[in-house]
Parts: C-alpha cells; sequence; structure tokens
C-alpha cells in the first residue's frame, strides 16, 4: 500500500476492497498505463480521478458503485467518454470506466439488439450490418450508444426512425444503491421514460435493448459551397426543410476549407426505398448554388457516419456552445455566416441538426425528452491544436451563441449543455422538469450521479429510498 499512501482515507479504502476483485483492471494514479486510460478524447479535459476502475460485467459495476458509496469516493461514468465537458471524470473521484463492455448481440427474427453499455455506434452498426439492419444513431462512429441514447441521440435517421432514445426499448442498470434493475414499459416505466432524455442522472446503465430497422443502404453524402454563397444556400434550404419526407435529413453548416476559407455543406441522408427519389431530392439540393464538389452516393450507413469522424480527433482541444432554432431565419444566418468568416480556429465548425419526421410525431410528455416539434439545432464547435490558450476560443463560441439566442427557442439540447448552464437545462425540458427531478429524487436521493449528462441539481427534501424492481 506504500505507493497509494499519498491517496485520501477514503480512496485507499476503496483500493483495498477493489483491488483483489478487479486485479489490475483498477488503475490508480501510480499505476502503470493511468494516463492512457485517464485520456479522454478532448484533451482540454485535464481532470484527474483518484482511480478508475475498468469494468467488465454488471457484477463488476454493482461492486464499484457499492464501494464508492460505502467509501464516500466521489463516482463518475465513463462509456464513450464524448461529453465534451469531461463529465466522465470527477477530480479526485473513482470514474467507473465501462469501455470494455462494448458487445453486441443482434436478434434478427425479432429485429432488436442489445447492446453493452460501453459500446459505441460503430460497435452497434458493424454487428447489425450483416443482416442489413440499423438503428438511429448520432453523427460519429465513434460516440458510446449509451450516453448519446439517454439524453437524446440527433442523426441522418432523425425524420424516418427518431431519436435514438425513440428506438430504445429497454435497459439493464445498476441503482445508486447497487441494486440491479431493468427499465422497461413492463418493468418500472417511470424509470424507463426518465432514462429516456434524462441522461445518466439515475444509475449506471449496464446494457440497452434496440430497435433494429431493414436498411442496408442510405443514398448520404457531403455538398460543399464556397462561403460566398452560403446565403443564398441557406435561404433555399430554410424553404426546402419544410417539404422533406421522413427519409431524407439533410445536415448543414461550415467546415474548415482550403486556405484558410471555410465551407458551407449540406450533408443529405436519404434513407427510402425509392433511390430515384432520393436522387431527384439531392439534384434540387445541387441546385441551391455552384457547389465546389458534390459526393453523394449509396453506402452503409455505418460509412455515411465515417464522414465526420475526421471532425473528432483525439488529441485535439474542444468546447461546444449549442442553440436551439425554430428556423434558420435570416439574422440567424448572419450569425453563423459571421462566426464562420471569423473563427478563432482554422479548425472550427458550426453543425446544424435537421429534426423532423418521425421525431416529431413523439408526444412531448412520452418522454423525458423536451422539444418535439420541428427545429435545428445548431453546434458551435471551437477546436485548437494542445498548447494554445483557450480564451481566444472560448470567446469565440461563447459570442456565436450570445448573438443567437435572440432567436432561439428556451433551452437547448441537454447532451451538449455545459454544467454550468443548469437554467437552460430547466427550460430544455419544459413541463417535464418536475416529473424528471422527482424520478432523481426517488431513483438517486444522494445525488450519487452527480456529473451526468445532463447535469440535474442536487435535489433537496425527503429521501427516497430506491426500491427493487422487475
Amino acid at each position: 500500500m506504500a505507493a497509494h499512501s499519498s491517496l485520501p482515507s477514503a480512496v485507499r479504502n476503496a483500493v483495498r476492497r477493489l483491488r483483489p476483485i478487479l486485479g489490475d483492471r483498477l488503475v490508480t494514479t501510480s499505476d502503470p498505463g493511468y494516463e492512457s486510460t485517464r485520456r479522454l478524447w478532448n484533451a482540454a479535459v485535464t481532470t484527474r480521478p483518484a482511480v478508475i476502475a475498468r469494468c467488465l460485467d454488471a457484477d463488476d459495476v454493482r461492486t464499484v458503485v457499492r464501494t464508492a458509496r460505502d467509501c464516500g469516493v466521489p463516482l463518475s461514468v465513463r462509456a464513450g467518454g464524448h461529453d465534451w465537458a469531461g463529465r466522465a471524470l470527477r477530480p479526485g473521484g473513482l470514474a467507473l470506466d465501462l469501455t470494455g463492455m462494448n458487445q453486441v448481440t443482434v436478434a434478427r427474427d425479432s429485429a432488436t439488439a442489445i447492446v453493452a453499455g460501453g459500446a459505441t455506434a460503430a460497435d452497434l452498426l458493424a454487428a447489425a450490418q450483416p443482416y442489413g439492419l440499423v438503428t438511429a444513431t448520432g453523427v460519429v462512429r465513434a460516440v458510446g450508444m449509451a450516453g448519446l441514447t439517454m439524453a437524446g441521440g440527433y442523426g441522418p435517421l432523425c425524420g424516418r426512425y427518431g431519436l435514438a432514445l425513440d428506438n430504445l426499448l429497454g435497459a439493464e442498470l445498476v441503482l445508486a444503491d447497487g441494486q440491479q434493475v431493468t427499465a422497461s414499459p413492463d418493468d418500472d416505466a417511470e424509470l424507463y421514460w426518465a432514462l429516456r432524455g434524462g441522461g445518466g442522472n439515475f444509475g449506471v446503465v449496464t446494457s440497452l435493448r434496440y430497435r433494429l430497422h431493414p436498411l442496408r443502404t442510405v443514398l448520404a453524402g457531403m455538398i460543399l459551397f464556397p462561403v460566398e454563397q452560403a446565403r443564398s444556400v441557406l435561404a433555399s434550404y430554410r424553404n426546402f426543410l419544410p417539404r422533406c419526407p421522413d427519409e431524407l435529413t439533410v445536415m448543414a453548416g461550415f467546415l474548415p476549407g482550403p486556405q484558410g476559407q471555410p465551407v458551407l455543406f449540406l450533408a443529405p441522408s436519404w434513407s427510402g426505398r425509392d433511390l430515384g427519389a432520393g436522387e431527384r431530392a439531392v439534384a434540387r439540393l445541387v441546385a441551391f448554388g455552384r457547389p465546389v464538389t458534390a459526393q453523394v452516393g449509396p453506402m452503409p450507413y455505418g460509412d455515411a457516419l465515417g464522414m465526420f469522424d475526421g471532425g473528432m480527433l483525439p488529441g485535439n482541444q474542444y468546447l461546444l456552445r449549442t442553440r436551439w432554432l425554430a428556423d434558420l431565419s435570416e439574422p440567424a444566418v448572419e450569425v453563423l455566416l459571421d462566426a464562420a468568416t471569423e473563427a478563432s480556429s482554422p479548425y472550427s465548425a458550426l453543425a446544424v441538426h435537421h429534426f423532423h419526421g418521425a421525431a416529431t410525431r413523439v408526444g412531448r410528455t412520452e418522454t423525458a425528452f423536451g422539444l418535439r416539434h420541428d427545429h435545428l439545432l445548431v453546434e458551435v464547435i471551437a477546436v485548437w491544436p494542445p498548447g494554445e490558450p483557450v480564451a481566444a476560443h472560448r470567446h469565440w463560441a461563447d459570442r456565436c451563441s450570445a448573438r443567437l439566442a435572440p432567436f432561439a427557442l428556451p433551452g437547448g439540447y441537454p447532451n451538449l449543455l455545459a454544467p454550468d448552464e443548469p437554467e437552460r437545462i430547466r427550460l430544455a425540458y419544459g413541463p417535464n422538469y418536475p416529473r424528471l427531478l422527482a424520478a432523481k429524487r426517488r431513483y438517486d436521493p444522494d445525488n450519487v450521479f452527480g456529473s451526468a449528462v445532463p447535469t440535474l441539481p442536487r435535489i433537496s427534501g425527503p429521501r427516497a429510498r430506491t426500491r427493487s424492481i422487475g
């Protein structure tokens, strides 16, 4: 124990209890491999937990949760680890690492998949592709399915199949007191409701069951326009979106271009059976301007997600801001265009996600997710290489967000809101917020999962004991 003598006594006690069970899968600051185990994709996150527990199954998770609670050590959960703010790690705490739990089992007959808590979109799609099946995901393959799903899941299939959380049929999770429970329509429907939008505030999800859909290929790709055409192209885009069928979801935004000039992109995804109809829709998008390039074609859905993998390179530093817009008004376009041309870094980007179709036909109170009418989600993505001061990049992102605020809807996407934006988190859930807080009080009265995404406030009032379910 000499190597651990500098650790606080609570952490030392936790290490004593966990080392015989986890062996070298328990990593402290003095152990080999700590730095690589601690590292997240966002190099701006430098948080150092005191100990990291690399779990392989639900029994490991139960043991770690109980130990952290008994010893009084702050707990955090790392699944995909793609929260930009780094809430997967707590300073001096115990990080429960699920990245080794990435198994996926596909049941072709029922068109469902059981996905372990640490699996990414890439893991799920790779397992489902041989059967010609998919489910709704985000736009990047490396993102963990659990974190993405529990707070939302905007992506290329939003119009046809809804958000990722709309395809969640059930989940197994470990509660704050170490109980393993099931959340589904038949096994604690209230917890199932809260998980679909309320994030990781209620427990550690060890497995998720998804509805799958037959879809071997999508018509997808990228259409790039010079920045000088941005106003006219985005005006056409704005007018086009209300007429989009469910099968067509079109993302837009600005990416770094040659000679330091940004380029405007449209990224269509057609998931319908009629390929000809998709090609005609894409031709209309191309005709919005005079594109520099238009590379759109049939491909497996997983390959379509690969288009954005390059924008999430580990080692760079990231800071995100987000706004919800009812539509892409002319003033909002001006704000985005100014931000694109005045970016503090040649690596930064702006993304506009398209929410429509099937995602809007879920009742506002059917899940915890709070915004169910047509809208656009704006991501302001500041990216810079290690070693640069953050101030200029933070100013750029904050300025863009502040200038969009007068045109924005209340709240914002919970998966992207910062931990220090509690009022916007409250507004994001609208009338669902009181019910969500009641679920937090019921399932995690002591705020064991206080670093979850989104960050719900500490609940005061009578403690409610969790109960055995299922």
